[in-house]
């Protein structure tokens, strides 16, 4: 797996209009692009959730009462690193725009390369 958080340091966060004939590029048609971009989007999103849960679960404190609320610094930080990386489809959508994702059909067709 790669590392996703670095990939995306430089990538604007914002939405951009983009072109419909950019995303249909090596796919059959603009639906299978969109399809690819959402499966990719889901898998960045559940990568990132287990990133941030198991580097939050480092922080974790076991107690038995309520009233212990231990504010963390780092933690903080952590936290706000990750809501200010981009959206999983942004991330997703630049990926199909370099050429970084391959697809392929469940009935064994040929590999893509997007």
């Amino acid at each position: 797996m790669t590392d996703i958080k670095s990939k995306v340091q430089g990538l604007e966060a914002n939405i951009q209009a983009r072109s419909i004939k950019d995303f249909i590029g090596e796919a059959d048609n603009i639906y299978e692009a969109l399809n690819v971009i959402s499966k990719r989007a889901s898998r960045v999103a559940v990568d990132l959730k287990l990133e941030l849960t198991s580097k939050l679960d480092e922080f974790a404190v076991n107690s038995d009462t309520i009233e212990e609320i231990h504010e963390n610094k780092e933690q903080i930080e952590i936290s706000k690193f990750y809501e200010r990386l981009p959206n999983p489809v942004l991330i997703a959508a630049e990926e199909f725009a370099n050429g970084e994702i391959s697809y392929r059909y469940k009935e064994g067709g040929e590999k893509k390369t997007f």
